[in-house]
């Protein structure tokens, strides 16, 4: 059974920082397209980053570029999201998620990937 699960949400200040994983079972990430969403209450689920399988493409969106970074660790077959000056509306339940599209090469925020995580919670707040 294809499982993802992601952990490292909480809460956090703003300015401050966390780290979200993405762990997987039941297949081995690397040959698969990772991506991360979020979404906050009221709002539509937004996509904010994405890595292809053999890390030669990453996107950001608007919103994260240049305080989140995406990163994978193939041996432990997960997947990191590095989230720096967190902000309160970055506050939001977020999900990571996988699909083999892309042969290995590509990955888009635009994709609907195919398995998904529970979601963990971030909270900005002070």
């Amino acid at each position: 059974q294809l499982q993802l699960v992601e952990s490292g949400g909480g809460l956090v200040q703003p300015g401050g920082s966390l780290r979200l994983s993405c762990a997987a079972s039941g297949f081995t990430l690397d040959s698969y397209a990772i991506g991360w969403f979020r979404q906050a209450p009221g709002k539509e689920r937004e996509a904010i980053s994405c890595i292809s399988s053999n890390n030669g493409t990453i996107y950001y969106g608007v919103p994260v570029k240049g305080r989140f970074t995406i990163s994978r660790d193939n041996a432990k077959n997960t997947v990191y999201l590095q989230m720096n000056s967190l902000k309160p509306e970055d506050t939001a339940v977020y999900y990571c998620a996988a699909d083999s599209k892309g042969s290995g090469w590509y990955c888009s925020l635009n994709w609907e990937y195919s398995y998904w995580g529970q979601g963990t919670q971030v909270t900005v707040s002070s």
